[in-house]
């Protein structure tokens, strides 16, 4: 028996640092790439018009977000995204987004029948 249940609600600490990680458009990709499949940071920074040390700092930011996580292979340090993490957040935009669909249907009754007060 496989028994599902719903992994707690970030907190907005966790959603703040999500939200802050993905607002840059290199950790975006970095992201991506490592949802394909792991890369080491050498590999990634290959890739980019910046210093090692810009993406290793990068790299930092999505691993404290929780988004990637990074493994010491002898010299290297692989990074691979966390699909469960970035699971939670799409959750936590789909309740958003929820609440938002909520308020159009609500606006909408009010346009279709504007004599009736909500």
């Amino acid at each position: 028996m496989v028994v599902r249940t719903e992994p707690p609600a970030l907190s907005d600490a966790e959603v703040d640092r999500i939200f802050r990680a993905l607002a840059d458009a290199t950790r975006r990709d970095i992201v991506r790439r490592t949802l394909v499949g792991e890369a080491s940071v050498s590999v990634l920074a290959a890739d980019y018009d910046m210093s090692f040390a810009a993406v290793q700092k990068h790299v930092a930011v999505l691993e404290g977000a929780g988004l990637v996580t990074k493994d010491r292979r002898g010299r290297e340090r692989i990074v691979r995204a966390d699909p469960n993490r970035i699971a939670r957040a799409r959750i936590l935009l789909a309740d958003l987004e929820g609440l938002w669909r909520a308020r159009f249907d609500q606006l909408d009754q009010v346009l279709a029948d504007p004599d009736t007060t909500h």
